[in-house]
């Protein structure tokens, strides 16, 4: 599955920047937008440690994949800003067959590995911050942040905002 996850991440990128034709507004809509996913992958990331304890604290205690939920709100604002709808709906795609199938592996693989997920899980909503999980808190930091390496999120969105600024002053200059 994470094979494909960066083969489809990889055809995003190149349907990115092929399709993409950003304005100065849609970008202005469009990469705040994206902030608010990379500040919510950030905050997870600082509450993660993979494989060795159920995250429950941070954006844990509210959804059960806020870094899929931040990547979707990213994908959201990087569509907005480039103002293409067959990018959005290939964006749309690749999160239908390709990363929910990867959360419901996800989830298998930690109700397999933490005894307490089924009674997590019950009381937190995937996506949707319905109902508080309460329970003992950690505090972010920025060691997990670093050890999950989810600087290259941020790399990622530098980059794709360097494209897009890019590519509208092209697109608005030969207008």
């Amino acid at each position: 599955m994470q094979r494909l996850r960066v083969g489809c991440g990889f055809l995003l990128l190149v349907a990115f920047a092929w399709l993409s034709s950003p304005s100065t507004t849609s970008m202005l809509i469009g990469l705040p937008v994206s902030a608010l996913g990379l500040a919510l992958r950030a905050w997870a990331s600082g509450h993660l440690v993979k494989d060795q304890q159920l995250a429950t604290t941070g954006p844990y205690a509210y959804l059960r994949n806020p870094l899929y939920a931040g990547t979707l709100v990213i994908a959201l604002g990087i569509v907005i800003a480039a103002r293409n709808a067959s990018l959005a709906a290939i964006c749309l795609a690749s999160f239908a067959f390709i990363y929910f199938p990867a959360i419901e592996l996800e989830e298998q693989h930690l109700g397999d590995i933490f005894p307490q997920y089924a009674q997590y899980a019950k009381r937190v909503h995937r996506f949707l911050p319905l109902r508080r999980w309460k329970g003992p808190h950690t505090r972010f930091s920025w060691a997990r942040y670093r050890r999950n390496e989810e600087y290259k999120a941020l790399i990622g969105f530098i980059v794709a905002v360097a494209w897009l600024s890019w590519k509208c002053y092209f697109l608005n200059r030969h207008a």
